[in-house]
């Protein structure tokens, strides 16, 4: 009788212990989740910032098409990204041709004495702050998850309830790891 009261006891502890642990990896992905919807909520205030701005360069920038056209079709391929890692890589090279778009403003007095121009290039500043916070909570979010997946005794738990790793938000590209060239000869 008392060896049952054992076995019953250790396995109400096991059970327990496995609740826990499915609970905590549950919280854990869902706040990967909250922290990606926090990164998207950023993502698509520049998104919706960048019509404006583009309004504004086309009047002084005419001949810097190339530039303009660099920003147009990275904000299409944000648009058309279906997967979250397809989205990351399209933020990645629209955040490069914003940086290029910049750049080359530089070379126009006009333009940069614009009081719309300003306006925006500090609200897409202060959006790329938040867009860079958002990240590197959502990163941190990852690490956590991906740390109680991996880590003994949790990955056994994560491997029986199919919990995986998540993937980090990174730049894949070398070229928009690089700071965009500024040209003064003009």
């Amino acid at each position: 009788m008392i060896a049952l009261l054992i076995v019953l006891g250790l396995v109400v502890i096991l059970v327990g212990w496995v609740i826990g642990v499915y609970n905590g990896l549950v919280g854990l992905r869902n706040r990967v989740k909250e922290a990606w919807a926090q990164v998207d909520v950023q993502l698509k205030r520049r998104f919706d910032l960048i019509p404006n701005l583009m309004e504004t360069v086309k009047g002084y920038m005419n001949h810097e098409r190339e530039t303009l056209e660099a920003v147009t079709q990275a904000r299409a391929a944000v648009a058309g990204a279906g997967s979250m890692d397809a989205r990351m890589q399209a933020e990645g090279g629209l955040g490069a041709a914003l940086g290029r778009l910049f750049a080359v403003a530089e070379s126009y007095p006009d333009l940069k004495a614009s009081t719309n121009f300003l306006s925006l290039q500090e609200e897409l500043a202060s959006t790329e702050n938040k867009i860079s916070f958002a990240r590197q909570f959502y990163n941190e979010s990852v690490m956590n998850m991906n740390n109680k997946v991996q880590m003994f005794p949790g990955n056994i738990v994560a491997g029986i309830f199919n919990f995986g790793n998540e993937k980090f938000f990174e730049v894949d590209d070398a070229a928009q790891r690089e700071a965009p060239k500024v040209d003064f000869s003009r």
